[in-house]
């Protein structure tokens, strides 16, 4: 029985997908051999020795100790791509937001005091207050070419909108997916003076804090807006703040209040709602339960962020064994000479790295003696071994 904490909500869907036979979930778990999360911060917890993996249902892992995991030989899934399509409809949403000052003529609105007839006066009047302008023919900037990325580029392009893309670190599969339209950029200040909107999706890290600062903001169209779904300390807000307040802006679009935001009249602030829909939900704990089981049933690793992608058939009539070590060498002579020394044939083995660490799987012929895994576990910079039935 795999025993599962959860220390968030996790959507039943997700969970459905861990049988009731052999897994056991709940927030109360004593020992648990996996950790499902979303948005719960670990950084204090005391992770216990039990733990073999830890899964994350959504793309961002700020709230999860990578480093510390890794050291401890323990693989942190994300579900990246499950929630892309939530994240869209809330960027679109946002520039025709920020485009048609719907939300500062909404907030006039419903201000308004009187009767029906007076109120249709001030509204004749007001309204030009809130001419805004329309999409098609506007320039908009995506920074990051990821699974969200690449469907706002697309949706844009639909919509009549020029796009330029910049992404270092594309994939093969992002740069088939995105509209023949979508123009390149060579660096982010290119991008950023090409464009009349910008949307940021890239992960919050050292080199991408304040990635849109005041030198990038003063390169924006006159009149352009920035818009922030992906996570707060990327985009200088002050500097954005400044340049709406100096009339270079016109509206700043942002899922991460804060006092100097929340109630300016052209900062439009949601509270973190990207993924924030039953179908992301859904996603997102479907593809972290079913990454989770396959690695604790067959070692297998797909959607790692500290661990190399492996994906390996079971052979049949074997037991498999996975190793978890540093990256050094004779690592896997090591192994293998263990079980070649205990007498038993390697059917399959796989071994792949991920900067400092490495990863192997091995399907053995008959059954693997635990005495056998102990002496692999006794190898200096292994960090964890698995004997799987």
């Amino acid at each position: 029985m795999y025993k599962i904490q959860t220390l968030n909500n996790i959507s039943a869907k997700g969970l459905d997908r861990l049988p009731r036979d052999s897994y056991e979930t709940g927030t109360e778990i004593s020992a648990p051999d996996a950790i499902l999360l979303r948005s719960y911060k670990m950084h204090d917890m005391q992770v216990p020795d039990s733990v073999l993996a830890v899964g994350r249902a959504g793309a961002g892992v700020n709230n999860i100790p990578v480093d510390a995991m890794s050291d401890q030989g323990i693989p942190v899934f994300n579900t990246p791509g499950a929630n892309a399509n939530a994240v869209k409809e809330l960027v679109l949403a946002g520039m025709f937001l920020a485009a048609r000052n719907i939300c500062q003529a909404w907030d006039y609105t419903r201000n308004l005091d009187g009767d029906d007839a007076s109120l249709s006066k001030e509204v004749e009047a007001g309204k030009k207050h809130y001419r805004g302008f329309e999409l098609p023919g506007r320039t908009l900037g995506v920074i990051g070419l990821g699974a969200i990325g690449v469907k706002v580029a697309n949706a844009a392009r639909a919509l009549g909108m020029n796009v330029v893309g910049f992404d270092p670190g594309i994939t093969v599969s992002s740069a088939w997916a995105l509209e023949a339209g979508v123009r390149q950029a060579h660096s982010v200040d290119e991008l950023v003076g090409r464009s009349d909107f910008i949307t940021i999706h890239v992960p919050y890290n050292e080199h991408t804090a304040n990635l849109i600062n005041a030198d990038r903001v003063a390169m924006l169209h006159k009149g352009g807006a920035v818009l922030n779904f992906s996570r707060a300390g990327i985009v200088d807000d002050q500097a954005v703040v400044d340049a709406i307040d100096s009339g270079h802006l016109t509206a700043y679009i942002n899922d991460f209040p804060t006092n100097l935001t929340k109630n300016h009249p052209k900062c439009i602030t949601l509270p973190h709602l990207g993924a924030s829909t039953t179908e992301a939900e859904d996603n997102c704990a479907i593809m972290v339960a079913d990454q989770v089981r396959d690695y604790l049933e067959n070692g297998n690793i797909h959607n790692s962020v500290n661990f190399p992608e492996v994906n390996m058939p079971r052979a049949e009539n074997c037991e498999r064994m996975t190793v978890v070590n540093a990256n050094v060498p004779n690592m896997l002579g090591q192994i293998s000479t263990t079980l070649a020394d205990a007498g038993l044939n390697i059917d399959d083995m796989y071994n792949k790295s991920r900067g400092d660490l490495a990863y192997t799987v091995v399907d053995v012929a008959g059954s693997i003696p635990r005495e056998v895994a102990e002496v692999v576990r006794g190898i200096k910079g292994v960090l964890k071994v698995r004997v799987l039935d």
